[in-house]
């Protein structure tokens, strides 16, 4: 079967409840798009048939194409190169960075509840990936992490903040546990994190910052120690302080 055509509209109808709506051109072709992406094997980067190929396979018009590509495109999942035609996109989370960081925002001068909510979202990957952290650093020697570590805690105790080398240790850590998903789970929550940060009293974040920051010095002991245990207390550690002061303020 095509690729292309391989959807099919849903056309079941629930008894007593009449017929499910039929799904919309535009989202049916995306459908199609992106099952073209997966049977034919194509990463990011690679090209995708043009639109007159695309409107030729679908038996669609031009504007559900292009409505089904700018729906795709938001999404990362294609990427449009005026000129050169259409890519399969990088497929980032960015749009999931920017939805939860606008809601974020949001309720950022209200109960900061999102915010929250990502920073315990973090907190529980952190500590899910225990077992795989402590597994891949047990007995090494992580120079660089440990100058991170040091430079955040200089940072702190000058009451400065350290958001990128934050990011940079955390990254440097989940590169090594081997589970690139929730890297990039991590990295996007993260990046939620610092932009809705800024909305925060600075007076109430730098009060803790020492605190936060050489709970990433207890982090990496225990890694080297291959303790897990350790290591999740110093994920709670971490953050606890953030924690509080959302949920105290």
């Amino acid at each position: 079967m095509d690729p292309l055509t391989s959807w099919q509209p849903n056309r079941t109808a629930r008894r007593g409840l009449g017929p499910i709506e039929r799904i919309s051109r535009s989202a049916a072709t995306g459908e199609g798009i992106k099952n073209l992406i997966l049977t034919e094997g194509l990463r990011p980067g690679d090209p995708l048939p043009s639109e007159q190929e695309l409107i030729d396979a679908l038996g669609v018009s031009r504007s559900s194409v292009r409505e089904a590509i700018r729906h795709l495109q938001a999404l990362d999942i294609v990427t449009v190169k005026q000129g050169s035609g259409t890519f399969v996109g990088s497929m980032s989370m960015v749009p999931l960075v920017e939805a939860l960081a606008f809601r974020a925002e949001m309720t950022a001068g209200a109960d900061r509840s999102t915010l929250l909510e990502v920073v315990q979202v973090r907190k529980f990957l952190d500590q899910g990936t225990a077992g795989l952290v402590c597994g891949a650093l047990e007995g090494t020697d992580q120079d660089e992490l440990a100058r991170v570590v040091d430079a955040m805690v200089a940072k702190a105790e000058a009451g400065e903040m350290f958001t990128d080398l934050d990011l940079v240790f955390h990254d440097g850590l989940l590169a090594q546990a081997g589970n690139e998903v929730v890297r990039q789970l991590v990295n996007s929550l993260w990046r939620v994190h610092q932009i809705v940060l800024p909305k925060l009293s600075p007076a109430t974040i730098t009060s803790r910052l020492t605190e936060t920051a050489r709970s990433h010095g207890s982090m990496l002991t225990a890694a080297y120690a291959g303790d897990i245990g350790a290591y999740v207390a110093a994920v709670n550690d971490h953050y606890r302080p953030i924690i509080e002061i959302l949920q105290n303020t």
